[in-house]
C-alpha cells in the first residue's frame, strides 16, 4: 500500500471575465491565482486537486475561457464537479481532461488515486440553485461504490447534504440528501462526503460518514445563524481543504486540514542548534 495520499479541495471560484469583480467587491481571478500559487508550493505536493463547483459565476463562455487560462499554471492534476453557477455543456467543453462517466447529462466522474477512489457527483439542477442527485447519478454512485469492497472512497459534490444553520444557504442545499444517505450506508468504504457551496469550513457527520464543507479562495458567506439577517458575504482569510489519507487497519485514516492561503511569517524553529527550546 502507499505511504499516504493528499487530496486538495478548492471550491466556489466564481471566476468572472478578466478584470471584472464578483458582487462589485471580489477579485475572484486574483484570488484563484493566489490559491494556485499556494497549491503549487505546498510540500509535499498534493496528488490531486478537486474543485467542488461554482467554477465560474454567471456562467458565460468568456468566464470559462478565463478559468482555463487561470488554471493553466496549476502543476497538479485536477478534477471538478459543477455547482449551481456552472453550465454543464460549457464546463464539459472547457475541461476536457476530467474523464466524465457519461457523454452527456450530469458531470459525474471517478478518479483512482493510488489506493483510494475519488468519486465526484454532479448535484446541479439546470436552471435552479438548489441541488438534487438524479436517479441516473444515484444508480451510478451505487454501482461505482459496489465495484470494490476494499478501496477507501472519498465522495465530492457541490451541495452539502446537511443543514448548516445558515438559512438562505440551507434553502438551496441538496434536496434529496436522504437518497444519498441510503447509498452511503450500504458501502463502508465511503470515508468522506466533501461539499462546497457555502464558502465556509464546516464539519459534521452524514449517514455515519465524516462530512465537510470547503472554504473558498475569495469571499466567505457570512455566518448568519440568525435567519432575520440579510444574506451577505465577508472577505475573510481565504483557504482550502487538504484531505490526508494514510493506510491502516480497515480503510485507513483520513484527516482534513484547513490550509490558509497567503504569505505569513515563518517558519521559525522551536529549538536552537543544541536542541534547546527557544
Amino acid at each position: 500500500m502507499s505511504a499516504g495520499i493528499l487530496i486538495a479541495q478548492i471550491s466556489d471560484l466564481h471566476v468572472k471575465p478578466s478584470r471584472m469583480f464578483a458582487y462589485r467587491h471580489v477579485d475572484t481571478g486574483a484570488a484563484l491565482t493566489r490559491c494556485i500559487a499556494a497549491l503549487n508550493r505546498f510540500v509535499p505536493r498534493p496528488d490531486l486537486v478537486v474543485i467542488s463547483g461554482d467554477l465560474v459565476d454567471t456562467p458565460l463562455q468568456q468566464e470559462y475561457d478565463h478559468l482555463v487560462r487561470l488554471l493553466d499554471p496549476l502543476a497538479i492534476p485536477f478534477a471538478a464537479v459543477p455547482g449551481n453557477h456552472d453550465d454543464r455543456a460549457l464546463m464539459r467543453a472547457a475541461l476536457t481532461d476530467v474523464g466524465y462517466a457519461q457523454p452527456s447529462g450530469p458531470l459525474n466522474s471517478v478518479r483512482a488515486v493510488g489506493d483510494i477512489d475519488v468519486v465526484m457527483l454532479d448535484s446541479t439542477v439546470p436552471g435552479a440553485h438548489h441541488g438534487e442527485l438524479d436517479a441516473a447519478t444515484l444508480t451510478w454512485l451505487d454501482a461505482t461504490l459496489r465495484a470494490s469492497s476494499t478501496r477507501p472512497a472519498l465522495v465530492f459534490l457541490h451541495h452539502p447534504p446537511f443543514a448548516t444553520g445558515i438559512a438562505h444557504m440551507d434553502a438551496i442545499g441538496l434536496r434529496n440528501a436522504g437518497d444519498l444517505g441510503v447509498i452511503l450506508r450500504r458501502h463502508a468504504r465511503a470515508r468522506l462526503v466533501a461539499a462546497g457551496h457555502v464558502h465556509r469550513a464546516t464539519l459534521t457527520t452524514f449517514a455515519g460518514v465524516a462530512a465537510t464543507i470547503c472554504p473558498a479562495p475569495s469571499h466567505a458567506v457570512a455566518l448568519d445563524l440568525d435567519a432575520r439577517l440579510p444574506p451577505s458575504f465577508n472577505l475573510e482569510p481565504p483557504a482550502f481543504h487538504l484531505h490526508a489519507w494514510r493506510p491502516g487497519e480497515g480503510f485507513g485514516t483520513l484527516v482534513t486540514h484547513w490550509v490558509p492561503i497567503g504569505d505569513f511569517d515563518g517558519p521559525y524553529p522551536f529549538h536552537d542548534g543544541l536542541g534547546q527550546l527557544l
